[in-house]
């Protein structure tokens, strides 16, 4: 068990605010602070600083951090596998964000329960900031994620490159018909919300081409695949999705696919687990299982 400052220091590593991580915790914003000093007078170094009005982490507090993280992620796996010596069935709770989770994960699912026979499985679907906050406070052994994350913090690795493509109703009628992305944005987009993968690598394409969201005729944001193809379908607007979340559509003529000759993205899905962990050769059969084996999955 860790001690239960430690719990207050990674309230405020979230927040970085005393009185935010109060409110967090429901304690005084004075403890919080007791809790600070406490752990800086057990380690011998200042975990924050004070920039101006806020406060960041030093190199001691990050180290600090990351090691606490670790450590609290490998009590859940270790609390599991204590059960699993006990008689009690193994449970297993990962994320996955949605595109993956809908569209990749159930192929290869049976795969992971025949490696591991008797596993009970969890899992839980979200967007690629959600997920990481959920592995970082231990809900989570591992992700699989779309969007783009600080690669230096965590372990990862490579779960499947999957294309990236823009798409309308088979119906729909362009005034010109568009080459380049730029030509695109006199149509309705549909897009999915803030701290989705989906929209994350579409923002940086625009960055790169000195274009943003804003630059479009109009923007609907949605938090669900499966409502952005429906509208697409009956030609609301246009959309970006990756391939497997379009591959039957496609297939059946429902969606049809908008070639673009600036718009080529294959883009890595990644498995990721917390860095330094003791259970990372487990992590990495669990990966083995549930990577699609080839572009048909």
């Amino acid at each position: 068990m860790l001690d239960f400052r430690m719990d207050t220091f990674l309230a405020v590593c979230r927040c970085m605010n005393y009185t935010r991580a109060a409110e967090l915790l429901n304690i005084t914003q004075p403890a919080v602070s007791q809790h600070i000093r406490y752990l800086e007078g057990e380690y011998q170094t200042k975990l924050f600083v004070q920039k101006g009005k806020r406060i960041e982490l030093t190199e001691s507090g990050e180290l600090l951090k990351q090691t606490v993280l670790r450590m609290q992620h490998d009590v859940l796996h270790l609390k599991k596998e204590i059960g699993k010596q006990e008689g009690r069935k193994r449970k297993l709770c990962f994320g996955a964000t949605f595109t993956i989770g809908e569209h990749m994960v159930p192929a290869r699912l049976p795969w992971l329960l025949a490696g591991y026979p008797g596993l009970s499985v969890e899992i839980r679907l979200g967007n690629t900031v959600e997920l990481l906050e959920g592995l970082n406070r231990g809900e989570l052994e591992f992700v699989i994620v779309e969007g783009n994350f600080a690669k230096q913090e965590y372990a990862y690795m490579l779960y499947k490159k999957e294309p990236f493509l823009a798409v309308c109703a088979p119906c729909h009628r362009f005034v010109n018909k568009p080459d380049s992305l730029e030509q695109l944005l006199s149509e309705t987009l549909i897009v999915r919300e803030e701290g989705a993968g989906n929209r994350e690598i579409l923002e940086r394409t625009l960055q790169g081409k000195n274009l943003s969201l804003a630059d479009f005729a109009n923007c609907i944001e949605i938090n669900d695949i499966q409502a952005i193809k429906e509208l697409i379908k009956r030609d609301v607007g246009i959309g970006f999705l990756y391939r497997a979340a379009v591959a039957q559509e496609l297939l059946e003529g429902s969606l049809k696919q908008i070639v673009l000759s600036d718009f080529q993205i294959l883009h890595d899905m990644a498995f990721v687990w917390m860095k330094g962990s003791v259970f990372e050769e487990y992590y990495k059969e669990c990966a083995e299982l549930l990577r699609p084996q080839s572009d048909i999955e």
